[in-house]
């Protein structure tokens, strides 16, 4: 007898079972929640979960009840104010008692059903429906991660990786071939005594009887002898380590920090780039992340510099294009890395500068599998907007652009912008 011990920790008094079924079940529901909410909420606030809050319609049961019309009899208890035939006036809807809201017309209603997802189910609920777009390309080399499977059988091995029905197939397949000619001797001896059990006793039948009786005894202890299961029977499950592939991707994320650059404007491009970050790193594994900071001159710098360094100027936007060009010819071959960029800016450049800008952006996007721009003002097209704008009908698969005004496009740009293919 086996035992299975569930050593999933459960809240007290919560099954992790049902709530996973409860979240499957209610998804959709659960994603426009999290949508809803992620307006008011800071992005950097990723070690708290959120209250989510479903209309009471949409986790209605369906129940059996009797159909209108035909005759039923109720049994109910007495009353000093109502007598049978009387006619009970509904109740009038209104404000009063109902926390502000409109009544509904008979005077009843439900509150919504609200629920609190921790860290882990809000971000599964963000992220679940997009994705990395083109992440086609797949390598072997320098990976360290197999997956053990099985290959074929072998005589000897561990008693764990014992093949139960290889073995027996084996036993029998053996006792078949070297019973075999003692079987089929067997049978027509035993059709032979058939045969003269019809004809008349005489002393040549006794006689004949007789041996074939002692010749069918031999051979049933001579097959008796035939041992069901041999050393030689015995097969194990054979295993290999095969190399599992994986998409080596990395994301380059370029953001303007000229003066131009307010500090409302760069809040709102550090926002799409953390959550940008918590995509990556709660989705791919492999992903390797290069941060691009640039004014008059571009800069390679680490995760910290990248959100919280204060150093500013003028803006040419091609620097950061030929560093982020020079980087990926030095470190990620196209042949074998998924190369995806990301770049907010609000919009001003150099005027002499977008002629360089638009050769260089030609020279990456055929080397990239995804190139998203985000664009972060409040009024019009500004340059950068009108230099890439001939290239989204050009790279419509490749290139894709994007507006911010406030806090609350960053979640529905940055769904639009990694929304999966499928979706």
């Amino acid at each position: 007898m086996g035992f299975l011990i569930d050593r999933r920790n459960n809240p007290k008094q919560k099954s992790a079972v049902n709530r996973q079924r409860f979240l499957r079940r209610y998804r959709e529901q659960i994603q426009r929640s999290v949508a809803d909410n992620l307006k008011g909420r800071q992005i950097t606030d990723n070690d708290r979960g959120e209250q989510i809050s479903i209309p009471t319609k949409d986790i209605g049961e369906p129940q059996f009840h009797h159909g209108r019309g035909g005759q039923i009899t109720h049994v109910v208890p007495g009353n000093e104010e109502y007598t049978r035939g009387d006619r009970i006036p509904r109740p009038q809807g209104g404000g009063g008692g109902g926390g502000g809201q409109q009544g509904s017309p008979d005077g009843e209603g439900m509150d919504d059903f609200v629920f609190q997802i921790n860290q882990q189910e809000f971000l599964d609920a963000l992220f679940d429906d997009m994705e990395l777009p083109n992440l086609t390309k797949r390598q072997l080399s320098g990976l360290e991660e197999f997956q053990r499977r099985r290959g074929g059988f072998a005589s000897d091995g561990a008693p764990a990786n014992l093949s139960i029905v290889r073995s027996l197939r084996s036993a029998t397949a053996r006792r078949i071939a070297l019973g075999a000619g003692r079987r089929r001797e067997l049978r027509d001896l035993e059709a032979e005594l058939a045969e003269l059990a019809e004809m008349p006793q005489t002393p040549e039948h006794d006689a004949r009887r007789a041996e074939l009786l002692e010749r069918i005894e031999v051979l049933r202890e001579a097959l008796s002898r035939i041992p069901f299961l041999d050393d030689v029977d015995i097969r194990y499950h054979r295993h290999y380590n095969e190399p599992v592939p994986h998409s080596k991707a990395v994301m380059f994320c370029v953001m303007d920090v000229s003066g131009s650059m307010d500090q409302a404007t760069k809040d709102l491009a550090k926002r799409f780039y953390i959550l940008l970050y918590l995509f990556l790193s709660r989705n791919y594994d492999r992903t390797e992340l290069v941060f691009i900071r640039h004014h008059t001159v571009a800069k390679e710098v680490d995760e910290e510099e990248f959100f919280n360094s204060r150093e500013t100027g003028g803006t040419v936007v091609s620097s950061a294009l030929d560093l982020m060009k020079s980087i990926i010819e030095a470190r990620y071959s196209p042949a074998e890395w998924n190369i995806y960029g990301a770049q907010a800016s609000d919009g001003d450049n150099w005027p002499d500068d977008a002629q360089r800008c638009t050769a260089l952006i030609r020279q990456i996007l055929p080397l990239c599998q995804y190139y998203a721009y985000v664009e972060i003002t409040e009024s019009g097209d500004k340059p950068l907007w009108q230099t890439y704008s001939g290239l989204e009908g050009e790279w419509g698969e490749v290139f894709a652009m994007q507006h911010i005004t406030g806090p609350g496009d960053i979640y529905p740009v940055f769904h639009e912008l990694f929304r999966k293919q499928s979706a």
